[in-house]
């Protein structure tokens, strides 16, 4: 029985913390400030095979909190989910580990970095609800304007001498 007659496959695996920190270089000073932290949220997304169906697939989040120009804390996780995932389209694969798969780790990894928070003595930050969709639209279209820009100019032919050919 050939690959093309077997039915899509897509199974969580597991789902683990694979690395969280957390820094307050200005504690305990910065628990007598009574100013409210203002809050910066960086995302990343990650997927690598691991083997022939199965791929590990992360989101990374740095939570950074500040009060003036002061650091109050520094919050980094990255949670990372195994999955298998057999007789899909190479098309809608990579799809499917940088959209699916980070919308199914990402809740686990708002509860770890809120928690977190929270027993770095801090009020809890609840992150908000990320579209990956439009995450995912955005890298590509950022990395078609970087393989655009890295195009030669010009025909593309090159003169004996190494000097681009000009049209």
């Amino acid at each position: 029985m050939s690959d093309q007659n077997q039915q899509p496959v897509f199974q969580i695996q597991r789902v683990y913390l694979k690395d969280m920190s957390l820094e307050q270089p200005n504690s305990p000073a910065i628990f007598l400030e009574q100013e409210a932290p203002s809050i910066e949220v960086a995302v990343d997304v990650g997927a690598e095979a691991l083997a022939e169906t199965i791929y590990e697939s992360t989101v990374t989040i740095t939570v950074t909190a500040k009060i003036k120009d002061k650091v109050a804390f520094l919050v980094e996780g990255k949670q990372a989910g195994i999955f298998e995932a057999a007789n899909i389209p190479p098309e809608q694969l990579d799809p499917l580990l940088g959209i699916g798969c980070p919308n199914i780790i990402y809740p686990y990894l708002r509860a770890n970095i809120a928690d977190m928070i929270t027993r770095a003595g801090f009020p809890p930050v609840h992150l908000a609800e990320i579209n990956f969709e439009a995450f995912y639209q955005q890298r590509l279209q950022a990395l078609a304007e970087q393989q655009q820009q890295q195009l030669p100019q010009g025909s593309g032919l090159v003169m004996p001498d190494g000097t681009a050919a000009r049209q």
